[in-house]
Parts: C-alpha cells; structure tokens; sequence
C-alpha cells in the first residue's frame, strides 16, 4: 500500500511537471504564418506521457500496476484534453491532439 502511494504521488507530479512544461509558450511564431499557429503551437510529443506513465508503474507488479497505468493514462488524456479546451482546438482537430497528446 505503501508503495502505491508513493508511485501515485511520483506519477501526479510528473504529470503536474509534464503540464506545466506543455503549457510553457515557444517562441513567438512569425507574423506571417497565423494559420498554421494553432496546430502547430503545441505539438505534443507522441509517447510522452505514456513513456512516464511506464515508468510511473515500473516499480509496481500485477493489478496495482496495471492499475497504475489506467489512473495514470486517463490523467494523461484529461490534460491533454484540458490543453486542447485551453487553445480552443475543436471538432476533429481537437480528437486528434487528444488522441496524440496521449500518446
């Protein structure tokens, strides 16, 4: 039980981490390119956060990482979802950065 505490806090603030560094503005984008801004702002890393996730769980065995992985996946798409709320990203688009944001 112990040891699912700790995974569950380390996990959170990986993600808490992953976020912030997500939601960190790039360098402003040239002038000249606005249509291309709102998909390309924020291009999110394919596997990131489940590549964090694995490691999340690394330490855990059986059920408890298994379960792990789903709180720590589904935290993973709610950020990404909520990111995508963020840029006002919708319709397909928003599927779609959804669905690679989480990897």
């Amino acid at each position: 039980m112990k040891r699912l505490v700790v995974a569950l806090v380390s996990a959170g603030s990986l993600l808490v981490s992953a976020a912030a560094l997500a939601q960190s503005t790039p360098a402003p984008a040239p002038a000249a390119a606005p249509a291309q801004e709102s998909s390309s702002a924020a291009a999110p890393v394919p596997g990131a956060k489940r590549a964090a996730c694995q490691s999340a769980a690394k330490a855990l065995k059986g059920q408890d990482r298994h379960d792990q992985m789903q709180l720590c996946m589904a935290q993973a798409h709610l950020d990404c979802l909520k990111q995508a709320i963020d840029q006002k990203i919708v319709g397909p688009q928003r599927k779609e950065f959804v669905k690679s944001c989480a990897g």
